[in-house]
């Protein structure tokens, strides 16, 4: 069976420059109709960059290295906690100290050597956020705080980048896809950030650990389809995952004609001051 499989993939990646390794890794993709041989080329070919390596992005980055995205990058300045490995499972204890960039970048390589994995150590602000995405395909938006998902949605739409959004609290996950001038943006859903304080992060209510990997690895599946270009994607929705009663409820989402940034005219032409736009300071 084995081998019918693999001359049968080796049949659909002709004149597709694979390797004999690369055909038997990604043999049970390269099989799918909708993916094939130039699918999965594509996403060799693909660069993707994930805004935080905690939970959402330990599950995203992980199943996206898999599938052979062929360069990987990751942005984060904090480092791993005892606190972090119930969920962000990039990383292990002995990454205890360590920056989270470099233990993702790690557990990667030892995944899939053929990715290769870029390193953005820093906090991403105004200042630097459009020189380190300009430089991807796509983003996945992994972050925990308000001011980061503002900031990579604005630069997203402004630099005209395909965005996955995600984000997990408690027992809730939520994630939508963002396809620049083709539907809404994080925006249109929410046009101001809550009041500071009145929606809790993970540090102050909790998360269950498995709730961020079905985020991340929904997040991983809506950026190959996107690389790809095929199947449904949740531009326009915003899906909920909720794991106390083991429910996904979708909720569609219309394009706002007013939004500042995606709108029919936008204020907001260029990246603002993200804290003070959340009240953060």
């Amino acid at each position: 069976m084995l081998m019918r499989e693999r001359a049968n993939a080796s049949d659909m990646t002709v004149n597709l420059g694979f390797s004999e390794e690369q055909i038997h890794r990604y043999s049970r993709h390269i099989l799918l109709r909708e993916i094939g041989g130039k699918g999965q080329r594509k996403l060799m070919d693909s660069s993707v960059l994930i805004v935080g390596a905690g939970g959402l992005g330990s599950s995203s980055g992980l199943y996206l290295a898999a599938a052979g995205v062929g360069r990987l990058g990751f942005v984060d300045n904090d480092v791993v906690d005892i606190s972090n490995l119930h969920r962000q499972i990039l990383h292990r204890t002995s990454d205890i100290g360590r920056p989270k960039t470099e233990s993702a970048a790690d557990a990667v390589r030892a995944l899939n050597p053929e990715v290769k994995v870029e390193q953005h150590q820093v906090k991403l602000t105004s200042a630097n956020a459009f020189d380190i995405i300009a430089g991807y395909d796509l983003v996945v938006e992994a972050s925990d705080n308000f001011p980061t998902k503002y900031l990579v949605n604005d630069a997203c739409v402004l630099l005209g980048k395909p965005l996955i959004l995600g984000a997990a609290v408690q027992l809730l996950g939520q994630i939508m896809a963002i396809a620049p001038r083709e539907g809404p943006c994080y925006r249109c859903l929410f046009p101001v950030p809550p009041p500071p304080g009145t929606v809790p992060t993970c540090q102050e209510a909790g998360v269950f650990g498995p709730v961020p990997g079905v985020i991340g690895c929904i997040q991983a599946a809506e950026a190959i389809k996107t690389l790809v270009g095929f199947g449904e994607r949740l531009v326009g929705h915003l899906l909920i995952y909720d794991a106390l009663t083991a429910e996904f409820t979708d909720v569609k989402i219309e394009r706002n004609p007013s939004c500042a940034v995606c709108g029919d005219t936008p204020t907001v032409t260029g990246l603002i001051d993200y804290e003070r736009f959340c009240g953060e300071r």
